[in-house]
């Protein structure tokens, strides 16, 4: 019967083969740990077969977390491959490991297992495609956008705001507005700001709305990013949102649009009885280069919180 060792002469490999071959599991786990260690291709072999055949789910999960500085295509499938594997350990191994690639080759490698039966998969899948830019995924992530499970819909989200696929945009306006998940309709408020004009503004508005305050905060935050006066109004009603989180982001949006019809506003949260707001109030204040900031933040110079203080600094220094 042929061994995996006969496909190799490197002596530091064959060298490991009692050890590889122990009885014992832990002797298998930290052979193969010395395996990896000497980074030779040959090894290669003998952790993805470890990966997919060893008896104990240990091993296994050990052969998964070692393969994830290898993105040969054999290695790629063997990663997907274990995302079927029987203990959840092992699982989540091969998914880190494959949410560490880099290459968009291994993300053509992936791209067919996120139509997989099992959501944990396609959710794995998706992961690891995302920061890969792998052109090819848009497809898939599109779909994915009506899938059962909402995690599956999250992570498509997140594939298609890192390939930026504006074509998207209808879509994700529709998650951010009406799905019934909180996260996903958090994703694909953030996901929106790909976009750099009007067009999405209406989905944004009526997200600052959202009945879960994740959503509104990333709404805020968004409609900074998208960088549109019009979102100045919207951004100055959630200065009175009942969570400071997000009144925080709207006042850093607000200072980021340097929108001057929310000085009086920002003046007033100058005055918060939450430091950091008074902190991110400072900081808008100074963005928007009016001089009428100049007297209440020059008040403000002996807030009791210091970094306060220096956000007041920071902005008075960009007004006089």
């Amino acid at each position: 019967m042929t061994s995996l060792f006969d496909v190799t002469d490197n002596d530091d490999i064959l060298a490991l083969q009692p050890r590889l071959t122990d009885d014992d599991p832990g002797v298998r786990r930290i052979a193969l740990i010395e395996l990896a260690d000497l980074e030779e291709p040959d090894g290669l072999l003998w952790l993805t077969d470890r990966l997919a055949a060893d008896p104990i789910a240990e091993v296994r999960a050990e052969a998964a977390r070692l393969l994830e500085a290898w993105e040969d295509e054999p290695v790629v499938e063997a990663l997907c491959q274990a995302l079927t594997d029987p203990s959840p350990a092992v699982q989540a191994a091969a998914a880190q490991s494959l949410s560490l690639l880099k290459s968009e080759a291994a993300g053509r490698v992936i791209l067919p297992w996120t139509g997989h039966a099992d959501s944990g998969v396609r959710i794995a899948a998706f992961r690891a495609l995302r920061e890969l830019r792998c052109p090819d995924a848009a497809d898939a992530a599109t779909r994915a956008l009506t899938d059962e499970s909402a995690s599956v819909r999250r992570e498509a989200v997140g594939v298609l705001g890192w390939l930026k696929q504006l074509d998207a945009l209808p879509a994700l306006a529709q998650l951010a507005s009406a799905d019934p998940d909180t996260e996903v309709r958090r994703a694909a408020t953030g996901a929106l700001g790909l976009a750099s004009d009007a067009q999405v503004l209406p989905a944004l508005r009526q997200a600052l709305r959202d009945a879960a305050w994740q959503v509104r905060e990333e709404a805020a935050t968004t409609l900074g990013k998208v960088g549109h006066p019009d979102a100045g109004p919207a951004l100055i009603d959630a200065l009175g949102d009942g969570y400071w989180q997000v009144r925080l982001r709207a006042t850093r949006s607000l200072g980021r649009l340097r929108f001057t019809p929310a000085l009086e506003a920002l003046i007033d949260t100058l005055g918060h009885r939450i430091s950091n707001l008074r902190k991110e109030a400072a900081l808008a204040l100074g963005e928007l280069n009016d001089p009428r900031a100049i007297a209440p933040l020059q008040a403000a110079q002996d807030d009791g919180d210091p970094e306060v203080r220096k956000a007041v600094r920071i902005a008075l220094s960009q007004l006089q």
